[in-house]
């Protein structure tokens, strides 16, 4: 079930560390732990590194690959199997390249094109 605040909230910056926790990345991407164990299963490229009695470290990739997921799922609304094609087809991998924080470019493209409009508007008006 979506949280309706939870996709218009800014999620916090990712440390420099190496490895993070379950717990850690569950805060960082504020998605609860159950839900990332199960998103492993969902998408093949969520592999995280599992050391001693099976507990999971996630690195800064898998946790800015958890972000994606959570914003074409949560934010684009995205069916789980939508937004593993829309990964497979590499369409997920320009959103994951983009720097922590950054609007969508979709977002972008909206509010450049409503400024061209608004100046479209102007001249016309004159």
């Amino acid at each position: 079930m979506l949280d309706p605040n939870s996709s218009n909230i800014e999620l916090p910056p990712i440390p420099g560390k190496r490895y993070f926790t379950i717990g850690e990345v569950s805060e960082l991407c504020m998605v609860k732990p159950h839900v990332l164990r199960y998103w492993e299963q969902e998408f093949p490229q969520l592999k995280p590194v599992k050391r001693r009695g099976n507990r999971r470290y996630y690195q800064r990739h898998d946790v800015e690959m958890i972000r994606n997921i959570r914003s074409l799922l949560y934010e684009q609304g995205f069916t789980i199997g939508g937004a593993r094609q829309q990964l497979a087809n590499d369409g997920g991998a320009k959103q994951q390249a983009r720097p922590t924080g950054e609007r969508p470019p979709r977002a972008d493209a909206i509010r450049e094109l409503r400024g061209d409009l608004e100046e479209v508007l102007a001249i016309l008006n004159g």
